[in-house]
């Protein structure tokens, strides 16, 4: 880090040896999952006392990098038993701040994932007594499906010409549909 780690004990709470190694051991491990910290500032501070249950602890990081601006991680839950331990509320606050790092690397270099959306098909040959059908792909391939491959009991709402989501599997006679989804929930037909 350019500037040194900052630490601040807060709302009446003192500060404390143990809890201020916890910090710069937690700062430690942070810098070394990502190195281009310039700073951060850590404050922790004590919540009043409640009747039945010990003292509740909230932990604000603040933490700079060259790009992107700061990364703030307020952990100050309103009724979290777990953070009645200040060294509990520190783990989290920075597990919480290597998440954000990570995923703000990955969005930066383009690592987002990217979920493919399912094939969709249409059903272009449909047998309702033997229950089962023929998809057709956007390549033009058919792929067979049973009705309980249909999701939701849908197979007495396909006809020829549905629009269907589905996921392909290889079966035992070639590709087949192991889960099939009417796209809108009703019928489109060609």
């Amino acid at each position: 880090m350019q500037i040194p780690l900052q630490i601040t004990f807060e709302g009446g709470l003192e500060a404390s040896e143990a809890l201020q190694q916890r910090i710069e051991r937690e700062a430690e491990k942070l810098e070394r999952f990502h190195d281009r910290i310039t700073s951060c500032r850590v404050a922790v501070i004590g919540r009043a006392h409640r009747r039945r249950h010990g003292d509740l602890y909230a932990v604000r990081l603040q933490i700079t990098t060259p790009a992107g601006g700061d990364v703030v991680i307020d952990r100050n839950p309103p009724a979290d038993h777990t953070h009645e331990d200040a060294f509990v509320t520190v783990r989290d606050a920075f597990a919480a701040a290597r998440r954000r790092l990570q995923d703000r690397r990955r969005r930066m270099q383009g690592e987002v994932k990217v979920h493919e959306a399912p094939p969709q098909g249409r059903v272009v040959r449909l047998f309702p007594e033997e229950g089962y059908g023929f998809i057709e792909t956007g390549d033009g391939r058919e792929v067979y499906f049973h009705r309980n491959a249909v999701l939701n009991g849908g197979f007495d709402r396909l006809t020829n010409g549905s629009v269907v989501r589905f996921a392909e599997a290889e079966g035992e006679k070639g590709a087949q549909a192991s889960t099939v989804h009417l796209v809108g929930g009703r019928n489109h037909h060609a």
